[in-house]
Protein backbone atom coordinates (compact mmCIF):
# COMPACT_ATOMS: atom_id res chain seq x y z
CA UNK A 1 0.00 0.00 0.00
CA UNK A 2 2.80 2.41 1.14
CA UNK A 3 4.83 1.70 -2.22
CA UNK A 4 1.64 2.87 -4.05
CA UNK A 5 0.95 5.64 -2.30
CA UNK A 6 4.70 6.53 -2.60
CA UNK A 7 3.79 6.51 -6.28
CA UNK A 8 1.23 8.45 -7.13
CA UNK A 9 1.68 11.41 -5.10
CA UNK A 10 3.79 13.77 -2.05
CA UNK A 11 2.66 11.67 1.02
CA UNK A 12 -0.67 10.35 2.35
CA UNK A 13 -2.42 13.84 2.86
CA UNK A 14 -1.27 15.14 -0.98
CA UNK A 15 -2.66 11.87 -2.30
CA UNK A 16 -6.18 12.23 -0.14
CA UNK A 17 -6.32 15.93 -1.13
CA UNK A 18 -5.29 15.13 -5.64
CA UNK A 19 -7.92 11.95 -5.47
CA UNK A 20 -10.99 14.11 -3.42
CA UNK A 21 -10.61 17.15 -6.21
CA UNK A 22 -10.24 14.52 -9.16
CA UNK A 23 -13.26 12.79 -7.68
CA UNK A 24 -15.28 15.75 -7.35
CA UNK A 25 -14.42 17.52 -10.36
CA UNK A 26 -12.63 15.75 -12.90
CA UNK A 27 -16.03 13.99 -14.26
CA UNK A 28 -17.62 17.58 -14.52
CA UNK A 29 -18.39 17.90 -18.21
CA UNK A 30 -18.81 20.75 -20.83
CA UNK A 31 -17.10 24.42 -20.14
CA UNK A 32 -19.28 24.79 -16.56
CA UNK A 33 -16.46 21.56 -15.74
CA UNK A 34 -13.59 23.55 -17.28
CA UNK A 35 -14.29 26.35 -14.89
CA UNK A 36 -15.02 24.78 -11.82
CA UNK A 37 -11.62 23.20 -12.25
CA UNK A 38 -9.55 26.37 -13.37
CA UNK A 39 -11.13 27.17 -10.17
CA UNK A 40 -10.59 23.93 -7.65
CA UNK A 41 -7.13 22.04 -9.12
CA UNK A 42 -5.03 25.26 -7.85
CA UNK A 43 -5.34 23.64 -4.52
CA UNK A 44 -3.41 20.95 -5.90
CA UNK A 45 -1.13 21.82 -8.97
CA UNK A 46 0.75 25.58 -9.75
CA UNK A 47 -1.79 27.35 -12.51
CA UNK A 48 -0.21 30.51 -13.66
CA UNK A 49 -3.25 32.53 -14.89
CA UNK A 50 -6.42 30.56 -16.16
CA UNK A 51 -5.40 26.94 -18.19
CA UNK A 52 -8.54 24.63 -19.51
CA UNK A 53 -8.44 21.54 -18.35
CA UNK A 54 -11.14 18.84 -19.65
CA UNK A 55 -12.78 16.06 -18.13
CA UNK A 56 -11.50 12.89 -17.98
CA UNK A 57 -7.54 14.48 -17.08
CA UNK A 58 -5.92 12.07 -14.52
CA UNK A 59 -3.16 13.96 -12.34
CA UNK A 60 -0.61 12.30 -10.24
CA UNK A 61 2.11 14.13 -8.28
CA UNK A 62 -0.24 17.03 -9.27
CA UNK A 63 1.87 19.35 -6.88
CA UNK A 64 4.65 19.15 -9.04
CA UNK A 65 2.80 20.33 -11.98
CA UNK A 66 2.94 23.58 -13.39
CA UNK A 67 0.68 24.70 -16.58
CA UNK A 68 0.72 28.60 -17.66
CA UNK A 69 -1.60 30.61 -18.77
CA UNK A 70 -4.28 29.81 -21.87
CA UNK A 71 -2.66 25.78 -21.25
CA UNK A 72 -5.02 23.18 -22.29
CA UNK A 73 -5.17 19.62 -21.78
CA UNK A 74 -7.89 17.40 -23.21
CA UNK A 75 -10.09 14.56 -22.52
CA UNK A 76 -8.17 11.36 -21.54
CA UNK A 77 -5.38 13.10 -21.02
CA UNK A 78 -2.60 11.42 -18.39
CA UNK A 79 0.20 13.09 -16.60
CA UNK A 80 2.39 11.74 -13.49
CA UNK A 81 4.70 13.94 -12.91
CA UNK A 82 7.14 12.07 -10.29
CA UNK A 83 9.23 13.46 -9.04
CA UNK A 84 10.36 16.06 -11.09
CA UNK A 85 7.50 17.65 -12.69
CA UNK A 86 6.38 19.02 -15.66
CA UNK A 87 5.61 22.17 -16.98
CA UNK A 88 3.39 22.92 -19.91
CA UNK A 89 4.05 26.72 -21.40
CA UNK A 90 1.44 29.51 -22.02
CA UNK A 91 -0.91 28.67 -24.91
CA UNK A 92 0.00 24.76 -25.45
CA UNK A 93 -2.16 22.71 -25.79
CA UNK A 94 -1.67 18.74 -24.46
CA UNK A 95 -4.57 16.61 -27.07
CA UNK A 96 -6.10 13.89 -26.19
CA UNK A 97 -5.31 10.65 -24.58
CA UNK A 98 -1.78 11.91 -24.95
CA UNK A 99 0.59 10.80 -21.92
CA UNK A 100 3.22 12.82 -20.14
CA UNK A 101 4.66 10.55 -18.07
CA UNK A 102 8.55 11.26 -15.63
CA UNK A 103 7.52 8.11 -13.18
CA UNK A 104 11.75 8.56 -11.86
CA UNK A 105 12.19 6.14 -9.15
CA UNK A 106 15.88 5.64 -9.96
CA UNK A 107 17.25 9.19 -8.43
CA UNK A 108 17.94 10.26 -12.10
CA UNK A 109 19.47 13.41 -11.66
CA UNK A 110 17.45 15.44 -15.17
CA UNK A 111 13.99 13.54 -15.03
CA UNK A 112 11.44 16.02 -16.40
CA UNK A 113 9.35 17.14 -18.75
CA UNK A 114 9.53 21.01 -19.81
CA UNK A 115 7.46 22.27 -22.95
CA UNK A 116 7.29 25.43 -23.96
CA UNK A 117 4.93 28.22 -25.02
CA UNK A 118 2.45 28.05 -27.75
CA UNK A 119 3.22 24.07 -29.08
CA UNK A 120 0.82 21.22 -29.24
CA UNK A 121 1.50 17.72 -28.34
CA UNK A 122 -0.97 15.92 -30.78
CA UNK A 123 -3.39 13.04 -29.82
CA UNK A 124 -2.24 9.55 -27.98
CA UNK A 125 1.66 11.35 -28.33
CA UNK A 126 3.57 9.77 -25.43
CA UNK A 127 6.76 11.63 -24.28
CA UNK A 128 8.66 10.10 -21.25
CA UNK A 129 10.78 11.81 -19.38
CA UNK A 130 13.17 9.99 -17.03
CA UNK A 131 15.96 11.71 -19.08
CA UNK A 132 14.76 14.95 -19.27
CA UNK A 133 12.55 15.91 -22.42
CA UNK A 134 12.27 20.06 -23.06
CA UNK A 135 10.65 20.80 -26.04
CA UNK A 136 10.70 24.19 -27.16
CA UNK A 137 8.04 27.22 -28.58
CA UNK A 138 6.17 26.08 -31.10
CA UNK A 139 6.75 22.06 -31.23
CA UNK A 140 4.34 20.29 -32.51
CA UNK A 141 3.98 16.77 -32.66
CA UNK A 142 1.08 14.95 -34.86
CA UNK A 143 -0.81 12.13 -33.65
CA UNK A 144 1.07 8.87 -31.89
CA UNK A 145 4.58 10.59 -31.65
CA UNK A 146 6.59 9.18 -29.23
CA UNK A 147 9.52 10.97 -27.41
CA UNK A 148 11.41 8.51 -25.24
CA UNK A 149 14.74 9.88 -22.83
CA UNK A 150 15.04 6.20 -21.52
CA UNK A 151 16.55 2.99 -23.17
CA UNK A 152 17.83 -0.13 -21.75
CA UNK A 153 21.05 -1.76 -21.82
CA UNK A 154 20.97 -5.35 -23.47
CA UNK A 155 24.95 -5.45 -24.40
CA UNK A 156 25.83 -8.39 -22.27
CA UNK A 157 24.09 -11.81 -23.61
CA UNK A 158 24.12 -13.66 -20.33
CA UNK A 159 22.14 -11.71 -18.21
CA UNK A 160 18.10 -10.33 -18.59
CA UNK A 161 18.25 -7.04 -19.60
CA UNK A 162 16.04 -5.75 -17.23
CA UNK A 163 19.12 -6.49 -15.06
CA UNK A 164 21.78 -4.51 -17.29
CA UNK A 165 20.41 -0.58 -16.30
CA UNK A 166 19.53 1.94 -18.70
CA UNK A 167 20.80 5.03 -20.43
CA UNK A 168 18.81 8.51 -19.75
CA UNK A 169 20.54 10.94 -21.46
CA UNK A 170 17.74 13.11 -22.61
CA UNK A 171 15.76 14.35 -25.64
CA UNK A 172 15.95 18.31 -26.60
CA UNK A 173 13.49 19.42 -29.42
CA UNK A 174 14.42 23.03 -30.52
CA UNK A 175 11.84 25.96 -31.42
CA UNK A 176 9.79 25.46 -34.40
CA UNK A 177 9.88 22.03 -34.83
CA UNK A 178 7.26 19.52 -36.48
CA UNK A 179 7.08 15.70 -35.77
CA UNK A 180 5.02 14.03 -38.03
CA UNK A 181 2.65 11.04 -37.45
CA UNK A 182 4.05 8.01 -35.79
CA UNK A 183 7.53 9.26 -35.73
CA UNK A 184 9.98 8.15 -32.58
CA UNK A 185 12.16 10.02 -31.04
CA UNK A 186 14.96 7.97 -28.56
CA UNK A 187 17.22 9.10 -25.85
CA UNK A 188 19.91 11.17 -26.12
CA UNK A 189 19.05 13.29 -29.25
CA UNK A 190 18.66 16.74 -29.63
CA UNK A 191 16.06 17.85 -32.87
CA UNK A 192 17.42 21.80 -34.00
CA UNK A 193 15.35 24.84 -34.42
CA UNK A 194 13.02 25.06 -37.38
CA UNK A 195 13.37 20.86 -38.11
CA UNK A 196 11.06 18.69 -39.49
CA UNK A 197 10.67 15.12 -38.91
CA UNK A 198 8.64 13.28 -41.20
CA UNK A 199 5.81 10.62 -40.36
CA UNK A 200 7.24 7.17 -38.97
CA UNK A 201 10.61 7.98 -38.95
CA UNK A 202 12.74 6.83 -36.32
CA UNK A 203 15.54 9.36 -35.35
CA UNK A 204 18.59 8.34 -33.45
CA UNK A 205 21.02 10.92 -34.08
CA UNK A 206 20.73 14.43 -33.62
CA UNK A 207 19.00 16.62 -36.42
CA UNK A 208 20.58 20.00 -37.87
CA UNK A 209 18.54 22.87 -37.81
CA UNK A 210 15.97 23.76 -40.65
CA UNK A 211 16.18 20.00 -41.88
CA UNK A 212 13.64 17.58 -43.18
CA UNK A 213 14.68 13.73 -42.11
CA UNK A 214 12.60 11.10 -42.82
CA UNK A 215 12.99 6.77 -43.02
CA UNK A 216 14.07 4.18 -40.04
CA UNK A 217 16.85 5.24 -39.33
CA UNK A 218 16.21 8.64 -39.80
CA UNK A 219 18.19 10.38 -42.40
CA UNK A 220 18.21 13.76 -44.23
CA UNK A 221 15.79 14.32 -46.82
CA UNK A 222 16.42 18.04 -47.48
CA UNK A 223 17.83 21.40 -46.47
CA UNK A 224 14.95 24.20 -45.18
CA UNK A 225 16.81 27.13 -47.29
CA UNK A 226 14.05 28.72 -48.73
CA UNK A 227 14.69 27.16 -52.61
CA UNK A 228 12.13 24.74 -52.78
CA UNK A 229 8.10 26.22 -52.70
CA UNK A 230 5.52 23.36 -51.47
CA UNK A 231 2.00 23.88 -53.20
CA UNK A 232 -0.22 23.25 -50.17
CA UNK A 233 -1.58 20.01 -49.32
CA UNK A 234 1.46 18.78 -51.28
CA UNK A 235 2.83 15.40 -49.83
CA UNK A 236 6.22 13.99 -49.77
CA UNK A 237 7.52 10.52 -49.93
CA UNK A 238 10.66 9.23 -48.87
CA UNK A 239 11.92 6.35 -50.81
CA UNK A 240 15.12 4.44 -49.65
CA UNK A 241 17.46 3.23 -52.54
Amino acid sequence: MWLYLNRQADGLGRYVLEQALQAAAGWVPTIVGMGVRALLYRAMLRMEGWAAIESGVRLRFASRIRLGHGAYLDQGVYIHACPDGVTIGPGTLVMHGAILHVYNFRNLPHAGIHIGRDSLVGEYTVIRGQGGVTLGDRVYTSPFVQIVAVDHVFDDPQRPFVEQGITARGIVIEDDVWIGSGAVITDGVRVGRGAVVAAGAVVTADVSPHTVVGGVPARVIRKIDGSTSVAKGEIYFHRET
